[in-house]
């Protein structure tokens, strides 16, 4: 296609115009038009609202039309392909070009929703492809051959359970209309709002009869059965009986889940039974009659999220937002953080959440502009979220019995017994203090703070005639006593943990006794062993 300088460059009388230069509009070919010397047109007559970037150069070259059709009356200039920038996020929520205006805090409002759990996100579920297949076609078979069958969904806390078969549930019902089948019909049952266990069947059954009334000699139960056995009174329409928290219908003699999942045994039975649980064993250790009789469900289970999909699936969740809230580092160091430890979706959320209430907080605390949840705001979120009883008790403690805590943790550290004498403890305390240029307690009295410290469970005394030869065990883990005092320079000095004068360098822990130092942009740059950290803990110094 001829672009517009060839086409106003052709201006003989004998020449046929091309459609092209027919269509294309004066103005524009004024714009395009080279001056005398040469120069390009000025910036200001572009149609892009933004400044072309060869404004006020010299004989560079002259901008190309890009992409026109021939039946366009308005061409796109060069200016029209530079995307707009990302606006920044605003937490103060003030006015960007008048700051005395009052607080509009919209967008905290925005970011804390979209980080919701109850907040059903509009992109979809990501990173369950597979287990939603699985789960799909189970349920399309079904419908599709007109023929009961039971399955049963079982994973960790927060692995996105629920929402997959919600997610399932939608799909089925269009798959249902692409196929021209009859929709099937639904029931969703919560067992902890059933106030007995048999109560599930009275449910079912009323979704079945509908507004017609059943018999009052027979239980419920009874009545599904006989509803099943015969064709006549079998339901014509197919129904998916979604059963979650399953687990709380287990009885002493498990009765209840029996006669549940045997309903779908039944000669003329139209129920698709789905029950949902977080017991992974549950189809094994509760059901060896199924499996006998050659009707155990079909089990799928959902695994916890890896650090990736944890990380993932936040970023699609911000995606509605129209600003960068979290810094990539801050970002990874809750993934890892919560995939290390559960692998649970809703508290990753909620430590997000809690970030962003701590950057809230030191808003209102401070002057200072921060764009963004950094990584101290995501430390303080995770320390909230993961500090446990152990580490409230250390941190409550006087001075010198966290310096012993310490000196038992150094002792395990530098060897691999998991006990020492009362003496060899003493030795290294004696040196922490003179390290820290801290006096020393006498002999007796570091016996009877030892005492102390195994009455309250941090570690266990042994008997002996001699206090220095009393076996020493430590009964936490030195993991919580590094932890407790990751942000204290006084008790990392008593650790022996090593510092960088640095500030940008990270130390990412992947086992117990090693990390990783990486920089900013995320290369490796050393690899320490320094024993007492947490496994996959992130640090900063």
């Amino acid at each position: 296609m001829p672009t517009l300088r060839s086409a106003t460059a052709n201006s003989s009388p004998v020449a046929t115009p091309s459609p092209a230069a027919s269509s294309t509009p004066r103005s524009v070919k004024r714009r395009l038009t080279p001056g005398s010397a040469g120069q390009l047109p000025d910036a200001s007559r572009h149609t892009s609202p933004h400044r072309s970037p060869h404004a006020g150069a010299g004989n560079v070259y002259t901008p190309k039309l890009l992409s026109a059709s021939p039946k366009s009356s308005r061409k796109r200039l060069y200016g029209d392909l530079v995307l707009p920038e990302k606006p920044k996020w605003n937490p103060r929520g003030k006015s960007l070009n008048f700051p005395f205006w009052p607080a509009y805090p919209a967008q905290m409002r925005a970011v804390k929703e979209a980080l919701h759990v109850a907040t059903v996100p509009s992109c979809g579920l990501v990173c369950r492809d597979d287990e939603q297949n699985r789960v799909l076609e189970f349920c399309k078979a079904c419908v599709e051959q007109e023929k009961a069958g039971s399955l049963y969904v079982c994973g960790c806390p927060g692995t996105g359970k629920t929402l997959s078969i919600t997610k399932v549930k939608e799909s089925l019902v269009r798959c249902a209309d692409e196929m021209g089948m009859e929709t099937p019909d639904e029931l969703a049952i919560n067992c902890t709002n059933l106030g007995n266990t048999s109560d599930i069947f009275g449910k079912i059954l009323g979704q079945f009869l509908g507004r017609k009334k059943g018999s009052g000699k027979l239980s419920p139960l009874q009545q599904l059965q006989n509803m099943f056995s015969n064709k006549e009174s079998a339901p014509r329409r197919m129904m998916m009986v979604i059963v979650d928290e399953m687990d709380y219908l287990i009885t002493r003699d498990r009765a209840v889940l029996h006669d549940l999942f045997m309903l779908t045994t039944f000669p003329f039975s139209r129920c698709i039974l789905i029950g949902i649980a977080n017991a992974i064993d549950l189809a094994d250790r509760f059901l060896p009659k199924l499996e006998s009789l050659n009707c155990k469900p079909l089990v799928v289970t959902f695994r916890a999220y890896s650090k990736d999909q944890i990380s993932d699936i936040i970023k699609h969740r911000l995606k509605v937002l129209e600003y960068d809230v979290f810094e990539p580092l801050a970002l990874e160091f809750c993934a890892r953080k919560v995939a290390a430890a559960s692998g649970d979706m809703r508290k990753a959320l909620g430590v997000c959440r809690s970030a962003v209430e701590v950057l809230e907080a030191s808003l209102k605390d401070s002057d200072q502009e921060i764009g963004m949840v950094t990584f101290d705001h995501m430390d303080v979120a995770l320390s909230k979220v993961f500090k446990s009883a152990v580490v409230d008790s250390i941190l409550c403690l006087p001075q010198h019995q966290q310096m012993v805590l310490c000196a038992l943790a150094n002792t395990f550290q530098h060897c691999k017994k998991k006990a020492t004498s009362l003496g060899e403890l003493n030795k290294s305390y004696i040196e922490i203090c003179r390290s820290t240029q801290v006096p020393a307690v006498g002999m007796l009295e570091f016996s009877n703070m030892c005492m102390v410290l195994s009455d309250q469970g941090f570690m266990k005394l042994g008997q002996s005639k001699e206090d220095k030869l009393r076996r020493v065990t430590l009964q936490i883990d030195s993991s919580d006593i590094t932890f407790a005092f990751k942000g204290n320079r006084f008790f990392q000095k008593c650790l022996g943990l090593p510092r960088y004068a640095n500030k940008s360098q990270l130390w990412i822990c992947e086992r117990s006794d090693a990390c990783i130092v990486l920089d900013q942009s995320g290369k490796s740059t050393a690899k320490l062993f320094i024993g007492v950290l947490m496994p996959r803990e992130v640090y900063m110094r």
